[in-house]
């Protein structure tokens, strides 16, 4: 081990990259794996995030040429200007939020594990995964729990394993029209010290003979699929000490969840 390393040990600073990449491959291997992941998935909900920015962008371009006509005119009305202006704000607000929640999700640093909230890691994305849904002609409905006790993770990959069973259930319907295609996310209690998320929608399913090959790395159902979105969320939910599992909906359909040891009272 150099001095420069034994100084930063000794200093207590973190050991730079490329040298923890060093001492532990797995991890830096995992690391860039769920970066790429993450990254595709924002590539591939472009349309809807686009879609989202115009809303709020054309909404604040109506109101300012709304504000200039009122300026426009002799004697012009003071309490409309101020709620045009007010919502030119709340607007720019809006616009705002959608690039932070998509710089959160874009960040490639991973976070520590920390108690949070699950429901509230799902209500953050919750605008952008219905826009991508709404793009689909899927409905989105989410069915959370409340009064949830918290688990500790780090919240932008257990999004990630959000986003990755939603993407595969929207792939699905696409793949499988149904006449009303729609996709539920829950959360529930399980076993009295688990917490369980759900991606459940009304497509075809998976057949009985790849279910258990589902989470192994590169093996897809689908013609382009790479085979690692359901390999990393199975990885994400061991380094939280959770699992993963899959399920037939009831009538039809799929069901994708993930299962996390909540934060016991010490």
């Amino acid at each position: 081990m150099s001095d420069r390393v034994h100084e930063a040990q000794g200093a207590g600073e973190s050991l730079p990259e490329s040298v923890a990449a060093a001492r532990d491959p797995a991890a830096a291997l995992h690391g860039r794996l769920l970066n790429v992941s993450r990254m595709a998935t924002i590539g591939e909900m472009a349309a809807g995030v686009a879609h989202e920015l115009n809303q709020p962008l054309t909404a604040i371009a109506n109101y300012a040429h709304a504000c200039e006509r009122l300026l426009a005119r002799p004697g012009a009305d003071l309490d409309d200007l101020r709620e045009a202006l007010h919502q030119i704000t709340a607007q720019t607000t809006r616009a705002a939020e959608i690039i932070r929640r998509l710089r959160a999700l874009a960040r490639s640093q991973q976070s520590d594990h920390v108690p949070v909230d699950l429901n509230k890691l799902i209500e953050e994305l919750h605008e952008l995964m219905k826009t991508d849904a709404s793009l689909h002609g899927v409905s989105l409905t989410l069915e959370l729990a409340p009064g949830l006790p918290e688990v500790a993770a780090a919240g932008s990959e257990i999004q990630q394993v959000v986003l990755n069973f939603l993407r595969n259930s929207l792939e699905a319907l696409a793949a499988h029209p149904v006449s009303r295609p729609a996709v539920a996310i829950s959360t529930a209690v399980v076993n009295g010290h688990g917490v369980q998320l759900t991606v459940c929608d009304n497509g075809p399913g998976l057949p009985a003979a790849v279910e258990r090959q589902v989470f192994d790395p590169f093996f897809s159902t689908k013609e382009n699929g790479t085979g690692l979105g359901l390999a990393i969320s199975s990885t994400i939910a061991r380094a939280h000490g959770g699992s993963v599992g899959y399920r037939a909906n009831t009538p039809c359909g799929a069901c994708f969840y993930i299962v996390l040891p909540t934060q016991l009272p010490e």
